[in-house]
This record gives C-alpha cells, structure tokens and sequence, in this order.
C-alpha cells in the first residue's frame, strides 16, 4: 500500500474536516400532545410519560402509584 510523500500539514487537515461538523438535529411536533422533540426519538411529555410517535411507552412513576 503506498505511503504520502508528503506530510499534510496541521492546517490543510482541519481546514478539509472544518465542514464535518455535525448538523442542527431535524426537531418535529407530536400531532397528539403538540410537544417538540428530535425525529425518531422518545421524549418525555409534560406528565413525565415517556411517549413515542404518540404512543405512551413508559408511564410516569406518579400515575403508577
């Protein structure tokens, strides 16, 4: 496997990774609390539900007692 020639200096390296960045999270709006949250995660509704594409998936520790 061939090697550089050339070693790449410190400047050229991070000038080629400066738009690897990572993007601003894609955030959506429950259709049935009307809550914000990141696409294709759960979140935690203002009961304290644990709700997922609006669907409770893990109720709050007050309404389980």
């Amino acid at each position: 496997m061939p090697n550089p020639r050339n070693k790449h200096s410190k400047q050229r390296t991070r000038t080629r990774r400066a738009h690897d960045r990572a993007a601003m999270p894609t955030l959506a709006k429950c259709q049935a609390t009307g809550e914000t949250h990141i696409f294709h995660h759960a979140y935690y509704d203002d009961e304290g539900n644990m709700r997922y594409k609006g669907k409770v998936l893990v109720k709050s520790k007050e309404e389980q007692e």
